[in-house]
């Protein structure tokens, strides 16, 4: 029987030795599966330390149900991963049943100074919150 994973704590970066106790995997895996899953893109500070975030966590513990629990291959687990990437960017409906619309550009503001966000940073928030909103879906 595969261990319960411990709750994610509400932190915004984590360690690879966090990361490697949330997710039950060692290091060396989590470094591995870096090279193997385009999708893992910890950030890398000082030192070349990685610091991953919430949604890599989520998509961690996926790669390790694929491969542990599910029994894919690696390449499987990529095509998998891959396939739902996919179909998220391409018209993967909201919960209540609607496509989530991009704002107006007319109503879009930054918080505090009124200018307006950049359409690519706007886009690229988007494009994130569709993939945290697949790895949850997922993850239940």
């Amino acid at each position: 029987m595969e261990p319960t994973l411990p709750p994610i704590p509400a932190k915004r970066y984590f360690t690879i030795g966090e990361v490697g106790e949330l997710c039950a995997v060692k290091p060396h895996v989590l470094r591995y599966w870096e090279q193997e899953f385009t999708q893992l893109r910890p950030m890398k500070r000082q030192g070349n330390r990685r610091y991953y975030q919430h949604h890599e966590v989520l998509m961690i513990r996926r790669i390790r149900e694929l491969l542990y629990e599910q029994g894919f291959s690696i390449n499987g687990a990529r095509q998998k991963l891959q396939q739902a990437s996919q179909k998220g960017r391409h018209g993967a409906d909201h919960p209540d049943g609607d496509a989530i619309p991009l704002p107006d550009e007319s109503t879009v503001r930054t918080a505090g100074d009124g200018g307006r966000i950049c359409a690519d940073q706007l886009e690229a928030v988007m494009r994130e919150l569709r993939e945290i909103r697949f790895l949850l879906s997922v993850e239940g």
